[in-house]
């Protein structure tokens, strides 16, 4: 391989990584400053006060999150036909690890995919269908979210036709609808072939033998949108897993002493989670989701207090779950090490 040529390729991905690595750092260090501005905008200790005098009812909204990253996990492995040697439970293992890497590390929420995609790929599972896999419950996951932001529009528009919060929510609700499409559309069209073609010419240039195994990826992508009914069965677990965020809200509003209904719940949840989603390149939407929160509690009366508060409970579920995931991460990244050198060794 001519030296200049692999030393440019070398120089150009070390930019690249130095501009990704600048991204989310410039991500944290915005999330931050909102969350400054939040302290300043309102008093935090009145939340934090509720939350630790939740006691074990932050222990149920804990294990009430498996029930949703069940049907999280069934969804992709609807979507995914491909041996990979783990079953649901390894489908699961790789949901619990997405999560913790969305949530607590500065990866703007996509980084999580690219980690479960990696590790799929050392079970055996060739690189492009991996991707594939991550790809399509990722559009799944987006898609469904969609339609349960729309639904929490739905029920919003019930209570009150000329809310602000509504009409607001309304236009972004479409934004997110039109992106999608578009999104799905560029899936079909060839943007994973545009992908594709990037990184395989990338590989050649510096002889990354990894990346060898991505041949295919837009193959694999339309393979897998061609099973219509296991798509179907994906966006119906998708679907269940958001539908359950609103008895989560109902459980957390009960431990904070805020009865509400499921409706309220629902409402709450869906557009509560699409704030969240709007901050995507702020790491954990950091006073992201708070705004989001404070904004909608306020259609059904509820303080900011008790919305803070609602949001503080979410994050304490975020690291009570991350952190054994990160660390879950971090075995079966060992493990792939010591295989290598065992192979090496021998």
């Amino acid at each position: 391989m001519n030296q200049p040529v692999e030393a440019a390729a070398a120089a150009s991905i070390k930019s690249a990584k130095r501009k990704i690595a600048w991204s989310a750092w410039l991500g944290l260090a915005g999330g931050l400053a909102l969350v400054a501005l939040m302290a300043l905008l309102y008093d935090l200790l009145p939340a934090i006060n509720a939350v630790a005098a939740m006691g074990w009812g932050l222990v149920a909204v804990v294990g009430f999150h498996f029930v949703q990253m069940i049907f999280s996990s069934a969804a992709w492995q609807a979507s995914s036909p491909w041996p990979h040697g783990g079953g649901f439970r390894f489908f699961f293992l790789l949901r619990w690890i997405r999560e913790g890497v969305n949530n607590l590390l500065p990866v703007a929420q996509i980084g999580g995919e690219v980690v479960v995609a990696r590790l799929l790929s050392h079970r055996g599972q060739r690189l492009s269908e991996a991707g594939a896999s991550v790809t399509v419950d990722l559009t799944v996951e987006m898609l469904t979210q969609i339609g349960f932001t729309l639904m929490g529009l739905g029920l919003l528009a019930t209570l009150d036709h000329t809310s602000d919060l509504a009409k607001w929510a309304a236009l972004g609700g479409l934004l997110a609808a039109v992106g999608a499409a578009g999104l799905l559309a560029a899936q079909r069209v060839g943007l994973m072939r545009m992908i594709e073609r990037l990184l395989l010419g990338m590989a050649d240039k510096i002889s990354w033998v990894e990346f060898g195994t991505l041949d295919g990826l837009h193959d694999a992508v339309q393979h897998l949108y061609s099973r219509r009914r296991a798509f179907a069965l994906a966006a119906t677990h998708h679907t269940i897993s958001w539908l359950l965020g609103g008895l989560e809200i109902m459980l957390i509003m009960h431990f904070l002493g805020h009865d509400i209904s499921l409706r309220e719940g629902l409402v709450i949840e869906s557009l509560g989670q699409a704030s969240k989603a709007v901050g995507f390149m702020i790491p954990g939407a950091l006073a992201v989701q708070e705004g989001g929160y404070v904004l909608v509690c306020s259609a059904f009366g509820i303080g900011a207090d008790a919305a803070i508060a609602l949001s503080l409970v979410k994050r304490v579920r975020e690291i009570g779950l991350g952190l054994p995931g990160l660390i879950g991460w971090q075995i079966l990244e060992a493990r792939q090490l010591a295989l290598r050198r065992l192979a090496a060794a021998s």
